[in-house]
C-alpha cells in the first residue's frame, strides 16, 4: 500500500485486530506473570536515569501499538520473506514476555540483562526483514529499538547497583 492507492478499505480488519491483539496480550501475560512490579521497582537501586514507575505502561502501550500494526503491514505484504521476518517477530515477542517475569519476579538482574540484549539483536534482525518487505514496517519498530536499548542501560545499571 503507499501513499496514493490507500484506503479505509484497503484494510484487512480481521489480520489488523489480531496483529494489534497479540503484542497487548503478551504485554498482560508478562504483567501477570511477574507480580508486584510497583514494589520491586521501588524496592531496588536505581541508575539515576531511570525514569517513575508510570512510564514504562504508557510506553509499552505505544511500543505494542506499533508492532501490532508492522506485524500487519508484513503479515499483509505476502512478500516471500515475510514467514522469516514474522518468525523473528514471534520470538522475540515470546522473549519479551518473559523479561519481565526474570527481572521483577525472579530479582535475576544478570540473567534478565543478557535476556534484554538478546531481545535487541532478534529486534534489530527483525526491522532488518521487515524493512526489505515494508520500510515502514521497521520505522515503525525505531522507538521500540531505542526503548530496548535504554532498557538494557536500565538493566545494567540495577544489576550493577544490587
Amino acid at each position: 500500500m503507499n501513499a496514493k492507492s490507500f484506503s479505509i478499505h484497503s484494510i484487512k480488519v480481521k489480520p489488523l485486530v489480531i496483529s494489534l491483539i497479540i503484542p497487548f496480550a503478551s504485554g498482560l501475560i508478562s504483567y501477570f506473570l511477574s507480580g508486584d512490579i510497583k514494589s520491586v521497582y521501588a524496592d531496588i537501586e536505581k541508575p539515576f536515569f531511570a525514569p517513575p514507575d508510570w512510564i514504562f505502561p504508557v510506553v509499552w502501550n505505544i511500543l505494542f501499538l506499533l508492532m501490532g500494526i508492522s506485524c500487519y503491514m508484513v503479515f499483509v505484504s505476502g512478500s516471500p520473506l515475510r514467514k522469516k521476518a514474522l518468525t523473528f517477530y514471534g520470538v522475540q515477542l515470546l522473549l519479551n514476555t518473559f523479561w519481565t517475569f526474570i527481572f521483577f519476579k525472579l530479582e535475576m538482574f544478570l540473567l534478565a540483562l543478557i535476556w534484554v540484549a538478546a531481545i535487541l539483536v532478534l529486534v534489530a534482525v527483525m526491522c532488518l526483514y521487515f524493512y526489505r518487505i515494508k520500510p515502514w514496517a521497521a520505522y515503525l519498530q525505531v522507538p521500540y529499538l531505542l526503548w530496548l536499548t535504554f532498557a538494557l542501560m536500565l538493566n545494567a545499571g540495577v544489576y550493577f547497583l544490587n
